[in-house]
């Protein structure tokens, strides 16, 4: 005999599934409304600053001269920064710190961080465009989620929205925008709750790149060898030295602007030193490929040779500039260093230089961020899919062997690099 069912029971569960699906759709359109406004307004003010980086850096290089007028520039941002009200600027540390503690972001941290970039940029000082736009796009975050009258866990979702839109405005890699953005925040532990919205501004900002015309640094495809044992031994070599570089340019940036302060206490007496001695440096080498960005020199490791120790000169050039408080980033430096410190030992392992200055970008990005899941994707986006198991490769080494250093010292370790243990460290 069959038993009757219990409709009562079953009337329970239907109800219970439809008010929990309920509950998904409804955060599902909520963060699809707020991912698409956190994704235009990002996406509109990552293309003003894309505008104002590509055309300060070619007025730079039609006038040499800007770059007597370094020690000024530097100046004028203290000078903004005092009037703010911000004499200590934590940079992209705070923004991770407002994510993991709930600490506030000012409003008035974006135009800082975007006016001071640019008139670094105008005058020669050596960073990058990615801190900036970290620290833009979590800015802009915070301030959107206050005006949502968010709460706090879902305001440090839409700071990791704007983090991953500027990102992809400004590098046009949506995808590994999204992933970093997500993965940056705490090593080992992933904050997927913000991957719907993510993808959504980091789309949508990219998206307005592209109808604006703006185009961002494009590379060529790289030749990929065939694979073979004797090939895997030599990206492992490499990423293992990009690993141990890396660990060379996170001391030398963190220390030279602890030296800087514990020398030069007046903050513009500290920046204007800096500015110049970033004007005896580049008088000296009798080049300007280790101002600004970089871009040429990075361009030119994927196409021809690079001097030997131009790897070595960016590190020196950007400790010297961010250190001395100027404003902009790390992530570009870090590229550079990484591509010509590929390109130059590509050769000695038996690589194609152009080669070797892409797995060296990407295993040395990998290795100064802790992110291997967003530089592998990184990678597949700049340089297509055809050598994804070379650079899945080179992250996974270059990420071992930078030990617990990195960029951000508020950056959280959670979990050993070498065993699957609890370790909840700051990166170092």
């Amino acid at each position: 005999m069959f038993s009757q069912p219990d409709w009562k029971t079953i009337k329970k569960k239907l109800y219970f599934q439809l008010n929990y699906s309920s509950l998904y759709v409804m955060w599902f359109l909520r963060w699809l409304v707020f991912g698409a406004i956190t994704g235009i307004v990002c996406g509109l003010v990552g293309a003003a600053f894309l505008i104002s980086i590509n055309w300060v850096t070619a007025a730079r290089q039609a006038n040499d001269w800007l770059i007597l007028l370094l020690p000024f520039a530097g100046l004028l941002i203290v000078f903004t920064y005092h009037l703010a009200g911000l004499r200590q600027d934590p940079g992209t540390n705070l923004v991770l710190a407002s994510i993991q503690s709930k600490q506030h972001i000012p409003i008035r941290m974006a135009p800082l961080i975007f006016f001071g970039t640019v008139i670094t940029h105008l005058c020669g000082g050596s960073s990058g465009r990615e801190g900036a736009a970290l620290q833009i796009g979590g800015s802009i975050g915070e301030a959107l989620g206050r005006l949502f009258r968010l709460k706090d866990t879902d305001i440090n979702i839409i700071i990791i929205c704007g983090m991953s839109a500027v990102f992809a405005a400004l590098f046009g890699t949506p995808i590994a925008a999204t992933v970093f953005s997500m993965e940056v925040i705490s090593v080992g532990v992933i904050h997927y709750s913000a991957f719907v919205p993510c993808i959504v501004s980091a789309s949508i900002a990219y998206g307005i790149i592209q109808k604006c015309g703006i185009n961002s640094t494009t590379f060529p495809q790289i030749f990929t060898p065939e694979l073979t044992v004797f090939l895997f031994i030599k990206v492992i070599l490499l990423a293992m030295l990009c690993g141990i570089v890396s660990i060379l340019f996170c001391i030398v940036i963190h220390k030279t602007g602890q030296i800087y302060r514990k020398l030069i206490a007046n903050d513009y007496w500290r920046i204007f030193i800096g500015g110049c001695l970033v004007v005896v440096l580049t008088m000296l080498t009798g080049t300007r490929a280790y101002n600004g960005q970089g871009a040429d020199m990075l361009l030119l490791s994927m196409t021809s040779t690079c001097p030997t120790f131009a790897f070595l000169f960016k590190i020196i050039f950007t400790a010297l500039t961010l250190g001395a408080g100027f404003k902009g980033g790390e992530i570009v430096p870090a590229l550079f260093v990484g591509a010509t410190l590929g390109n130059v030992l590509a050769p000695l392992l038996g690589l194609d230089p152009a080669f070797g200055a892409a797995i060296g970008m990407i295993a040395l990005f990998c290795s100064v961020v802790n992110c291997p899941l967003a530089s592998v994707i990184l990678s597949i986006e700049l340089f297509g899919h055809a050598s994804a198991l070379l650079f899945c490769i080179a992250c996974a080494v270059s990420y071992v062997f930078s030990g617990y250093y990195g960029l951000y010292t508020s950056q959280k370790i959670m979990y050993d690099k070498l065993h699957p243990q609890y370790i909840n460290t700051r990166s170092h």
